[in-house]
């Protein structure tokens, strides 16, 4: 089937190389001259596990090809899937600009009858005011039809998560457009759920703001946790064995953050005052999630005096295995630390250069050795497996005071104990050897 991916964002592109290794050929739309340059190259510009080796090897295959000429894209695609940008705006709701570009390029270029795919996170009935928009700019007599298909990839592990996800939705009000979408998406052997496009919409808003409740739920008990002298990771295990609650997502932090679940959240909640519906809970859960992230540092300026502290900062992607730093904690972390007088010193094996971007007044460097040298405290913000799997020694031997603040529950308290140093954690008892100088 000749496809058409419209975005070469996170989305996008692992969309359009995963469906053509199922065997499809893909065209990628994007009107970034360099980054498409780059592609071609056979580079890709986001870090993501297994994607560039799979990347090339359809490219190779002349399954897939990248371009930002418009309309050469549109006259080959069949079945289009819009992968472009919703940002949030100032209020929390979806920015549409690049959807109605899309949109106007579509009508201008189709010249045959279309199945039009959105995969972009949109508010619920968005995909009405997409066709209308494409009827409107439409310059040859063409059917267009409309179909919700969203995405549930997860940054860092999406490349496993297109070919071994737990469902396809498929939102669409005809038959024959849900029957050629099927068709599309067979060789994955995953279960397809057909519904209708407005609760296509809804159940990707629904299922992003549910896993977000659950992260703010523990993340609430982990603090009642520590005031009480309960164990977190205990209490979550012996929740986690309930089949009605479930292990997933019951991990205590300092919160989430990424590309979809602050944007997410945030526009359910303005979705729902559309509607006339205070959506007091998710209001609740974001509301938690700011707190956490600030957790780190509050416990910091309980016990020392922060001003001219050499701070090491390991971890700053909003998650591992990803370069992304979308509302990643680490920016409320640095910012904070900064602002109470502190040197901070950071590192990540991936994000470093995004990171330059928002944190431009921090030092960086190349390994975790040269970031805890002489570091008054440590703040492990990303749960990296190079971090995890850190000797502890080394805190004890590098670091001025070894002092680490964990606001990703990286090391087993008994095996803490073993080693001369502070440790404060998420939702346990800290492990304490020694007096901190202030």
């Amino acid at each position: 089937m000749h496809i058409t991916v419209v975005g070469t964002g996170y989305v996008g592109l692992v969309t359009g190389v995963g469906l053509a290794t199922i065997g499809h050929r893909v065209t990628c739309l994007d009107i970034d001259k360099e980054k498409v340059t780059r592609l071609q190259s056979g580079e890709v510009p986001i870090y993501e596990p297994g994607l560039a080796e799979l990347m090339k090897e359809q490219m190779a295959q002349e399954l897939l090809t990248f371009t930002t000429n418009a309309q050469e894209a549109y006259a080959r695609g069949k079945v289009v899937f819009i992968a472009v940008g919703t940002p949030s705006n100032p209020d929390g709701s979806a920015n549409l600009t690049y959807i109605t570009q899309v949109c106007a390029e579509i009508g201008m270029y189709a010249r045959q009858d279309m199945i039009v795919v959105t995969k972009s996170t949109v508010p619920v009935g968005t995909n009405d005011y997409i066709k209308e928009t494409i009827e409107r700019h439409l310059c040859s007599d063409v059917a267009i039809s409309m179909a919700s298909n969203p995405e549930f990839l997860r940054e860092g592990s999406g490349v496993h998560d297109f070919f071994q996800g737990d469902r396809i939705v498929i939102g669409t009000a005809d038959e024959p457009t849900a029957s050629v979408l099927e068709e599309l998406f067979k060789p994955l052997a995953i279960p397809i759920f057909k519904t209708d496009i407005r609760s296509a919409e809804m159940i990707k808003y629904a299922s992003n703001a549910f896993l977000a409740t659950k992260i703010s739920f523990i993340n609430e008990i982990s603090n009642i946790c520590e005031k009480l002298h309960a164990n977190i990771e205990d209490v979550a295990a012996g929740m986690g064995l309930d089949k009605r609650i479930g292990s997933q997502f019951l991990k205590a932090g300092i919160g989430y953050g990424g590309s979809c679940f602050p944007k997410d959240t945030d526009a359910l909640v303005q979705i729902a005052g559309n509607v006339k519906h205070d959506f007091q809970l998710l209001k609740a859960v974001i509301e938690v999630n700011n707190k956490q992230q600030t957790s780190l540092v509050q416990k910091a300026k309980q016990l020392m005096d922060l001003s001219g502290k050499r701070i090491a900062m390991l971890g700053l992607a909003f998650k591992p295995n990803t370069d992304d730093m979308r509302e990643a904690p680490s920016l409320v972390i640095a910012d904070q630390l900064l602002t109470e007088g502190a040197y901070v010193v950071a590192y990540d094996p991936q994000a470093k250069e995004n990171a330059k971007l928002l944190l431009p007044h921090i030092q960086y460097v190349g390994s975790i050795d040269e970031a805890i040298s002489e570091a008054d405290a440590v703040f492990l913000v990303t749960e990296w497996d190079e971090i995890k799997q850190y000797p502890l020694e080394q805190y004890v031997e590098l670091m001025r005071q070894p002092v680490i603040f964990d606001g990703r529950n990286c090391f087993e308290l008994e095996r803490v104990r073993q080693y001369a140093l502070d440790y404060y954690s998420i939702g346990r008892v800290p492990v304490l050897r020694r007096q901190i100088s202030v």
